[in-house]
């Protein structure tokens, strides 16, 4: 179908001239229908009527010219991607003609794709969503979110002037949820410093004497077990402890784990990409030790990125009043989430009376969770993917800004998880994936993709558990098994609009039941407290036995 309209569209706007005396013949008439009539007047209903023919070609030509600069673009883009990366495998130069030559030989592509060893190759490119907002129409979406923002406000302060007689400028839930705050920027200073120092000069120590060693292999277990040590003692149960004795209230605890995941990551991803290159030399027997400076591993721990390179593509300025306004958008994004829960969430469990668990009660819940669950899956997406990345990548001069794709466009939920958060994806990807086929000697696939899923779940959990104090497994059974399941079932081979659909609708409820399951079982352990309460009271749902009214 594709390959007709394009040969259709080629027909209308490139079909040479076999005669161009009869095409001059045949333009004349039509040229002189236009002419002004022997009367002097123009003859406006036919001038009309010949603006609505051009009109209506135009508009049935626009769908195929848009599918062919479409399709064109597209293969220009991958052509340019995919011989960039002969350039590190001793491929010929680059230039625009080699590109777009090589769209005649598009059957070699594959063979000029790096090796997976070579890990992610770093490019400067621009996030999806700066290119869609250049769009007047992408636009004017972000312009609707805005105002839906200021309704809220609007809405907040109507009703507080209403109930209280007065306007009440009060954010007492932000200001309990950042509660502490001293707490947090001395733990995470504590955890940035050991980062930095801890596993660069162990791994310097390591490198520096695995080649004079006379047991090199003894020597790597002994700084491979202190790592180890490091990682799970030092950075794993350190900031656990912290946010358990201090009982930090819940964003407080969000931003102490997940700079502990990302630490944990980062640190993983140095000595990862830097073992193999001193193994390396000593195979070589080489002069040189390649230890990185420590310049270069202090740009890493705040670049947005989880894979470790020595450098990375960067872009020649900074341009400060974009990183302002990216800033300033977070913070409109922190503002809206709170409105949200102020004006959608609160109301709704705080006001509802706890009846015996149901079906009922279970329906009615997630049903009217799925607003505000989306509403807050899709501002965490554009706060943190799109504007707290990108602000860094602009300070950092970081040139490659792709952070994510075009989710919104999945088909099937294997290129959702693909492209929803780049960042950890290539993460999981080559250390967890691609390091379990090595392992593996490249069997099992299957069982490398459910080790990562297991892995990806886990760690969700765990953030979700000690961000609300409380073990109630829902995101984990959502993610382990109905998510590993659509990426088998709705694969890569969807690729019709049905399924997209069906993609936003699953998300959809699956946000309504995260939501809901866990504010029920919040409220519930605020409302229906324990004296003195055991462990299985930790990970047993209080949610289902509270009979109080929140």
């Amino acid at each position: 179908m594709v390959g007709e309209e394009k040969t259709f569209l080629r027909n209308r706007l490139y079909k040479p001239s076999e005669n161009p005396e009869e095409d001059e013949v045949e333009r004349k008439p039509k040229k002189e229908s236009l002419e002004i009539p022997n009367n002097g007047q123009l003859d406006i209903k036919q001038l009309i009527s010949k603006k609505i023919q051009l009109t209506v070609e135009a508009e049935q030509l626009k769908p195929f010219f848009m599918k062919e600069v479409g399709s064109h673009f597209d293969d220009f883009v991958t052509s340019l991607i995919e011989r960039s990366t002969s350039l590190d495998s001793g491929g010929c130069a680059l230039t625009s003609f080699s590109v777009l030559e090589g769209e005649k030989n598009n059957h070699r592509a594959k063979d000029l794709r790096a090796p997976p060893e070579k890990g992610k190759l770093f490019i400067v490119r621009r996030s999806l969503l700066d290119e869609l907002f250049e769009v007047d129409h992408i636009r004017t979406i972000y312009h609707m979110f805005i105002a839906l923002l200021i309704i809220f406000i609007l809405s907040t302060l109507v009703v507080d002037y209403i109930d209280e007689g007065r306007l009440v400028l009060e954010f007492s839930l932000l200001s309990y949820a950042f509660g502490k705050f001293s707490v947090v920027i001395w733990t995470w200073s504590t955890m940035f410093l050991s980062t930095l120092l801890i596993p660069y000069f162990l791994f310097q120590h390591w490198a520096n004497g695995y080649r004079k060693s006379s047991h090199p292999v003894l020597r790597s277990l002994v700084c491979g077990s202190l790592f180890m040590f490091f990682q799970i003692g030092g950075l794993g149960f350190g900031p656990t402890y912290v946010v358990l004795a201090y009982t930090l209230p819940p964003a407080s605890r969000f931003i102490v784990i997940l700079e502990q995941i990302r630490f944990v990551m980062k640190a993983h991803s140095f000595i990862r990409e830097n073992v193999p290159r001193v193994l390396d030399s000593a195979k070589e027997k080489s002069n040189t030790v390649p230890i990185p400076r420590v310049s270069q591993y202090l740009y890493f721990l705040f670049a947005p990125t989880l894979i470790y390179r020595d450098s990375y593509p960067r872009t020649p300025t900074i341009r400060w009043g974009y990183v302002a306004t990216q800033f300033a958008q977070i913070f409109g994004c922190l503002f809206y989430v709170y409105y949200i829960f102020e004006r959608l969430c609160a109301p709704l469990f705080r006001n509802i009376r706890q009846e015996p668990f149901s079906a009922r009660v279970l329906v009615l819940c997630v049903f009217n969770s799925i607003l505000p669950g989306v509403l807050i899956l899709l501002l965490t997406f554009f706060a943190v993917l799109h504007c707290w990345l990108n602000a860094f990548a602009e300070m950092l001069r970081f040139g490659d800004r792709m952070f994510y794709k075009d989710w919104w466009n999945s088909t099937s939920y294997s290129n959702y998880y693909r492209t929803w958060n780049v960042v950890v994806h290539d993460w999981l990807y080559y250390y967890a994936y691609n390091d379990f086929l090595w392992f593996f000697t490249k069997r099992f696939k299957s069982a490398a993709m459910l080790a990562v899923f297991a892995v990806s779940a886990i760690v969700h959990e765990y953030a979700l558990a000690l961000c609300l104090s409380f073990f109630y497994p829902v995101l984990f059974v959502l993610f382990m098994f109905f998510g590993m399941a659509f990426n088998f079932i709705v694969n890569d081979s969807r690729k019709r609009p049905i399924w997209n659909v069906m993609m936003w609708t699953s998300l959809f409820l699956g946000q309504g039941i995260l939501l809901c399951f866990y504010s029920q079982e919040w409220y519930a352990r605020q409302h229906c407290p324990l004296k003195n309460p055991t462990f299985l009271d930790y990970v047993r749902p209080r949610s289902w036995t509270c009979h109080y009214v929140f």
